[in-house]
């Protein structure tokens, strides 16, 4: 075990606090429940906006002092809420999210001193493995989260299997001799130490916790990502799309692209990573395609347009005759959408509209055709709840004039006829989709059925019998 450091270290906490209602004059609620969301409230300010245990855990949002209307105020403009200082609904959703206890700054942030490793080549070691999780998955997480960064910056990460390492990677349960002990399921999911002797760089995950690589738990691949960033030396970001923003916020590990906050960030450490010098390709040379026919390929985005089918994964996308899988051909995504540049979440149609929606990060696009109608626009517009990033999946449903909008686990309903989201929503989605497993990747409408793509496997769903009918592999669709 190394010996934790005197100083220059930081600990990065996810936690969840589990919400129960809430009177004071601070609270937007009925008197009898109000005391219990102010003491919740109380508890959560209390306990990510002050030192604790005589170590500066990054730089404080609120000091000891202020009072308790001047932090909601403070957490209600960091989430981009309305600024009232009560604790309304939006604001105690926030409260009740995971999040990370190191504190909310602007745009990227380095820890104070900005320590950063000295090394190009970093070793990593994981000591420990979880047991929901079998070790080559967690192998995997690990090693795609690493990847994440190196992609950006002129770092190495070598695997070692003895020994100390740079950055010792384990799963512990309750006191683990850090001094920041593990509290049980949904409690504390992580903490990881800025670069430094000692601690510095380690990563511990809650083995108490029901990790994945899918959505079904708390993400690997996500909380790792998030926490390497600050074992190389990230604070937190207050960009909504940055990985380094404070809240959990599911990631797709596959096809995954580190932000650009997140890039200038750990470029403002290490520098930017140097292209490779190859073998120069010739200007006819065409560009290079995800081999789609790969078992394990998978679709960003799905959609209609007119009458052709598009299918979206990374900077490419593919177009086909819905009833004639053959002559495909891959198309860059600038040549046809530049506006959109690369990586689709999600997309949809209304056909009887003539308009597609496209979906990247908190933004949309409205389309007629292929020709963008005016500048991007946020997803807000739909009645989504702030802390919602972006959309994984959407599909319009034209029986019902709905549109369903995947996020996570989780879906919503828009009712298009009436322009805004139904009540009671999200739901869960394995429970409203039965038989439909794994994170939606995309969705698509076709002769009454919804076809669900999910990593390699697409489901297809038949919406009057309420179940899948048959699965077949997301590759079939382009001809594989």
């Amino acid at each position: 075990m190394k010996v934790l450091p005197a100083s220059g270290f930081a600990v990065l906490l996810f936690a969840t606090l589990k919400f129960s209602t809430a009177t004071s004059s601070l609270l937007a609620a009925a008197p009898r429940t109000s005391r219990n969301n102010y003491h919740l409230a109380q508890a959560y300010l209390d306990k990510y906006y002050t030192k604790e245990g005589g170590h500066q855990v990054g730089e404080l949002v609120a000091r000891r002092g202020n009072s308790m209307v001047k932090k909601i105020k403070e957490l209600q403009t960091f989430f981009n809420l309305q600024v009232t200082g009560k604790l309304d609904k939006s604001t105690m959703d926030v409260i009740k999210r995971p999040r990370c206890g190191v504190p909310d700054v602007a745009n990227y942030r380095l820890f104070p001193g900005e320590p950063k490793w000295k090394k190009n080549t970093l070793t990593y070691r994981i000591a420990k493995y979880t047991s929901s999780m079998t070790p080559a998955e967690v192998d995997k997480a690990v090693e795609m989260a690493l990847q994440a960064w190196s992609s950006a910056v002129p770092l190495s990460f070598v695997r070692v299997n003895s020994g100390e390492a740079d950055i010792m990677i384990s799963f512990e349960t309750g006191d683990h001799g850090d001094s920041y002990p593990f509290d049980g399921p949904r409690g504390t999911l992580a903490h990881a130490f800025a670069p430094g002797e000692g601690l510095g760089g380690d990563t511990h995950f809650d083995n108490a916790e029901k990790w994945t690589m899918g959505t079904n738990g708390f993400n690997l691949f996500t909380v790792a990502a998030h926490e390497f960033g600050h074992a190389l030396g990230l604070a937190h970001s207050s960009d909504p799309s940055a990985l380094m923003y404070p809240t959990y916020k599911y990631q797709r590990p596959y096809g995954f692209h580190l932000p650009k906050d997140d890039v200038k960030g750990i470029q403002a450490l290490y520098g930017p990573r140097k292209p490779f010098l190859g073998k120069p390709t010739s200007p006819h040379t065409p560009p290079h395609h995800p081999d789609l026919c790969d078992s394990t390929s998978s679709f960003d985005a799905v959609t209609m347009l007119g009458k052709e089918l598009l299918f979206f994964r990374d900077r490419i996308f593919w177009r086909r005759q819905v009833h004639l899988p053959s002559g495909i051909r891959p198309s860059t995504i600038t040549s046809s959408f530049p506006q959109l540049m690369s990586n689709v979440d999600a997309a949809y149609e209304v056909a009887e509209r003539g308009t597609a929606y496209f979906f990247k990060g908190p933004h949309y696009w409205i389309t007629r055709g292929f020709q963008m109608q005016g500048p991007p626009r946020t997803i807000y517009d739909f009645g989504f709840p702030r802390y919602v990033q972006r959309i994984d999946a959407a599909v319009y449903v034209p029986d019902t004039q709905k549109t369903l909008f995947f996020v996570g686990d989780e879906y919503y309903s828009y009712d298009e006829r009436k322009g805004k989201m139904e009540k009671d929503y999200p739901k869960n989605t394995e429970e409203e989709f039965s038989g439909v497993n794994g994170q939606i990747d995309a969705a698509v409408e076709l002769n009454g059925y919804i076809y669900f793509f999910s990593g390699p496997k697409a489901y297809k769903y038949d919406v009057e019998k309420e179940d899948v009918v048959s699965v077949v592999k997301s590759s079939s669709w382009i001809g594989c």
